[in-house]
């Protein structure tokens, strides 16, 4: 329960201070959970696993990379995980903390 209030916070935190990123922004900011994992939020609702990928893989090489959906709806909830093949590569990634990444269909 902590767990997921501690989320719900950071999410309700980017979501107020990212004032000026447009809706079709991929993400608002990212936070460090491991030595090799990221959490990715302020995600587009059109994001999906391979988009995530392949916005992360000039930074290293990614293990996984997964977009949280709704269990009932399928539907993005609006966050991610990005998880790399070492720490150096996420250290990396984290340099992109605050761009916003716009997708092209």
């Amino acid at each position: 329960m902590a767990f997921c209030n501690k989320i719900g916070n950071l999410l309700r935190q980017g979501a107020t201070q990212s004032t000026q990123a447009p809706v079709s922004s991929m993400l608002n900011y990212l936070r460090h959970m491991s030595s090799s994992k990221l959490f990715i939020g302020g995600l587009s609702y059109n994001v999906d696993d391979q988009s995530l990928r392949d916005a992360f893989t000039t930074y290293g090489d990614v293990v996984e990379a997964r977009v949280i959906t709704d269990r009932e709806t399928g539907r993005s909830r609006g966050f991610g995980f990005v998880n790399f093949t070492s720490e150096e590569s996420a250290t990396s990634a984290l340099s992109m903390d605050g761009q916003v990444v716009i997708l092209c269909c």
